[in-house]
C-alpha cells in the first residue's frame, strides 16, 4: 500500500495536480466552526420530507439527496437536493484557490485526493445522515411516460433521514436480500425508494427513446487484505446506481434550462458529434448491425440495446469500444441566444454538471452562477473568465483521469508481476500513434501491446502474452500472440 501511495502522489505532481492542501486552506477549513446557515426569507423548509442518500458504501462526501411524492394522473414529483457548498467555499478564498487548481477529487486505489478539505467535503458541506443542511433543490414533475411536466429550482433546508449504499439497495430492490437497516428503520422509506425506482425507470425509457446511449462497462476495484493487494474485482452496474444516474441527468437538465430561461450564461457539459463515427459503423457491422453513414444517436442506441439483449456477456466489451470511439466530454460556455453543442451520448441539448459540488469544480462554479440568477444579481464571472475555466476544468479532468489510470495500472502491475510469460484474452481499447492498448478479461487490467499491434483497432478481440511489468511507472507490456 505504501508503494501505491508513493506512486499516486508522484502521478499527481506529474500531471499538474496538487496532492496536498496548502497551509492557508487548512487554516481556513479549521476556522469553520459549523455548517452553513442562512437567513434568506425565500429559503424553503423541507426538513420534514423523507430524504435519503444513495452512494458507495464508504462514501462520506455526500452531494445529493432524493425524495419522491405521488401526484395527480399518475405523475410523480421528484425533488433532488444538492449540497450548498458555495455557502462555505467563497470565490478566491484559500480553499477555493486549491479547488480551482485541481478542479476535481481524484480517487485512486491507494488514496483519495479530495478537491475540498475533508472537514468540509465529508462533514460540514456533506449531506450526512441526521444532519440539517442548506441545499439547492431541483423540483420536477415526471409523467408516467417519463417526461418532465413541470420543473423549478430553489434554495431549501433539508435533513437526510437515511444514508444508503448502492449494492445493498440494489440487492433489496431485486428481491435478493432484506431491506438495508436504514430503510427498515425509517417508517415508509421502503415505499419511498420503490417509488423512486419506478420513476427512474420511466425517465430512463424516455431518454433511451430519444437516443440516449446506455452502456455496461467493466470497472475494476482493487481489493486489499489489510495492506496487501489480492484482486481486481469488477464493480457492476445495478438498479440503485441507475436510479441515481437517472435522477442526476434529469436534475442537470433542469438547472441548464433554468439558467437559459433566465437569460443567463452557464457552464455546460457537452459531448460533441463523434469524429470516428465511421469506425463505430464498422464495429457495429462486425457485430451484425447496420448504422447510417451520418452520426445518429437514436440509431446507435437501438443497435446497442439489440446487442445487449442478444449477447449480454460480451456487451461490456462492445460498450467500451463505442465509448472510446465517442471521445471525451468537455466543458463549454453557453451564452444567451446561442445554441449549445449539446450532449450526443445523452441525446440532450441542455446539460449542466450541477450535482457534485463537493467533488467537481464546474459544479461549484455552477452553484455561484445559479445562486446569482436566483437572487437576480449579476453573474460572478465574465464570459471570458468562464471560457478559461471551461478549458482548465476539461484539462484537469483529463489529468485526474490519468492519475487514476496510472495508479490502477500500478495496482494491476503488482497483481500481474508473478504471471510474466502467461497468455491472456482481451479487447483493444485504444489504437493511435501513441500506442495500442488492450484490456484483459481477467484480471481486469489494461496494458500496452508492444509487439504485433499492426492492424489492430478499437474493439478487436486479441490474445496476448505478458512480457513485463513496472509498477513504479504503471507499465504493463504485452505482445500479440
Amino acid at each position: 500500500m505504501d508503494d501505491l501511495k508513493a506512486i499516486a502522489r508522484r502521478a499527481m505532481f506529474d500531471n499538474g495536480l496538487q496532492p496536498d492542501f496548502p497551509d492557508a486552506a487548512i487554516r481556513q477549513a479549521n476556522s469553520i466552526a459549523a455548517a452553513a446557515i442562512s437567513r434568506d426569507p425565500q429559503l424553503r423548509d423541507l426538513r420534514a420530507l423523507p430524504w435519503s442518500s444513495i452512494d458507495n458504501d464508504d462514501s462520506r462526501d455526500l452531494d445529493q439527496l432524493e425524495v419522491a411524492q405521488p401526484g395527480a394522473d399518475g405523475a410523480t414529483r421528484i425533488l433532488v437536493a444538492i449540497a450548498d457548498v458555495e455557502e462555505l467555499v467563497k470565490r478566491d478564498s484559500p480553499i477555493d484557490q486549491h479547488a480551482s487548481a485541481n478542479t476535481t477529487s481524484v480517487y485512486t486505489a491507494a488514496q483519495t485526493f479530495p478537491m475540498l478539505p475533508e472537514r468540509l467535503s465529508t462533514d460540514l458541506s456533506s449531506l450526512g445522515a441526521g444532519e440539517e443542511r442548506l441545499a439547492l433543490v431541483m423540483d420536477m414533475t415526471v409523467t408516467p411516460a417519463g417526461e418532465l411536466a413541470a420543473e423549478a429550482v430553489y434554495r431549501a433546508r433539508v435533513f437526510n433521514r437515511a444514508k444508503l449504499a448502492y449494492d445493498s439497495v440494489a440487492a433489496w430492490l431485486d428481491g435478493k436480500s432484506p431491506a438495508p437497516g436504514p430503510v427498515a428503520a425509517v417508517n415508509g422509506m421502503d415505499e419511498q425508494l420503490r417509488l423512486q425506482d419506478r420513476v427512474a425507470q420511466q425517465l430512463r425509457r424516455s431518454r433511451q427513446a430519444q437516443g440516449a446511449l446506455c452502456f455496461d462497462t467493466v470497472e475494476a476495484r482493487p481489493v486489499f487484505d489489510e495492506q496487501t493487494l489480492t484482486d481486481l474485482r469488477i464493480d457492476q452496474r445495478n438498479r440503485a446506481k441507475d436510479l441515481i444516474e437517472d435522477f442526476m441527468v434529469a436534475a442537470n437538465g433542469v438547472v441548464a434550462r433554468f439558467m437559459a430561461g433566465k437569460g443567463r450564461m452557464s457552464l455546460r457539459r457537452v459531448l460533441r458529434v463523434p469524429e470516428r463515427w465511421d469506425r463505430i459503423v464498422a464495429v457495429a457491422a462486425r457485430a451484425g448491425g447496420r448504422l447510417p453513414a451520418a452520426p445518429d444517436a437514436r440509431a446507435l442506441n437501438q443497435f446497442l440495446m439489440q446487442r445487449r439483449e442478444a449477447d449480454p456477456d460480451t456487451y461490456p466489451d462492445l460498450s467500451l469500444s463505442v465509448i472510446k470511439l465517442l471521445g471525451a466530454g468537455e466543458y463549454a460556455v453557453d451564452l444567451p441566444g446561442q445554441a449549445a453543442p449539446g450532449h450526443f451520448g445523452l441525446a440532450v441539448r441542455d446539460y449542466m454538471h450541477s450535482t457534485a459540488p463537493n467533488r467537481r469544480y464546474p459544479d461549484l462554479i455552477g452553484q455561484r452562477l445559479l445562486k446569482a440568477a436566483l437572487a437576480d444579481q449579476p453573474a460572478p464571472y465574465t464570459a471570458e473568465a468562464l471560457r478559461a475555466l471551461a478549458t482548465h476544468c476539461t484539462e484537469q479532468e483529463k489529468n485526474g483521469a490519468k492519475v487514476e489510470r496510472v495508479v490502477r495500472k500500478a495496482a494491476s502491475a503488482i497483481l500481474l508481476a508473478p504471471h510474466i510469460g502467461e497468455q491472456f484474452s482481451g479487447i483493444v481499447t485504444g489504437a493511435s500513434e501513441k500506442g495500442t492498448w488492450v484490456r484483459l478479461d481477467h484480471p481486469v487490467a489494461e496494458g500496452r501491446i508492444m509487439k504485433g499491434y499492426e492492424g489492430l483497432d478499437v474493439g478487436d478481440r486479441v490474445r496476448v502474452q505478458l512480457l513485463e511489468v513496472n509498477p513504479d511507472r504503471g507499465f504493463i507490456d504485452f505482445r500479440r500472440v
